[in-house]
Order: C-alpha cells, then structure tokens, then sequence
C-alpha cells in the first residue's frame, strides 16, 4: 500500500506519492484547487488510483508550535476527506517546507515563474518523506 503527502492550502494543493515499499516520495502534481467537493472527489481518485492507504498531511503550525486558524482549517479539511475515503489520515509538521522546497528548486536552477508551477508538490514530497523517514 502506498502513502500520499499532503500540503494543503487556499488556492493550490501540492501531492506525492510513496513507492510500492514506503521508501521514497516523488511529487505527484500540483492541483488546483475547485470547490470541496471536487477537491475531495479528486483525491479520493488519486488514493483508489494508487491504492493508498495512509494519507500524510502537512499539519501549518506557526513558528512558535502553536495551532493557528491555518491548522484548524487543515484539520476541517482533513475530516471531509475521511468522509470519502478509507485511508488513515496523519498529520505531520510542515513549518519551513515551503523554504526548505524553495531552496531546493533555486538549487536546481529552476527560473522563478516555474517554481511557482511545482513547489506545492516539491513541499508535499518532504512531507511524506519526512514522515516515511520517521516511522521507519
């Protein structure tokens, strides 16, 4: 069974995949985001399509470790999305992902108006990598 990262927000949502064997993320796309319903609708596809069955969200708290209007709004999210599929959903801290994604595709020398286009699913893949790494 395969995981899916997470990263969540207003108008984009960033999404990976694990390997068959849990070992490595890869950023899946980056999806732009309709209504509820057909965000849910979508990725309950993508966890059927790839047989997922824990769903890894980047949970946006703020610097100081507290939970802010952002994690509420995760979190609300997070319980629609039960509604519609049968995966295991778990949070995972996401502060700095954005930076540390950023940083990676400045690295690679990706121009600035592309990044914009994959740093979602760029932030989503160290998610899941993150917590892949944390419970093996």
């Amino acid at each position: 069974m395969r995981k899916l990262g997470i990263d969540l927000g207003d108008a984009r949502i960033g999404l990976a995949i694990s390997d068959p064997l849990c070992i490595f993320a890869s950023g899946l796309e980056t999806y732009n985001r309709k209504d509820l319903q057909n965000d849910l609708n979508y990725i309950a596809k993508i966890v059927k399509d790839y047989n997922v069955d824990t769903i890894v969200v980047g949970l946006p708290k703020n610097m100081d470790g507290t939970c802010g209007e952002r994690v509420l709004k995760t979190k609300e999210f997070c319980a629609n999305l039960q509604k519609v599929t049968n995966a295991n959903i778990v949070y995972m801290d996401e502060r700095l992902t954005t930076v540390s994604a950023e940083k990676m595709l400045i690295e690679s020398n990706v121009r600035r108006e592309n990044r914009k286009k994959v740093i979602d699913k760029v932030a989503a893949s160290i998610i899941l990598q993150s917590w892949l790494d944390s419970v093996k």
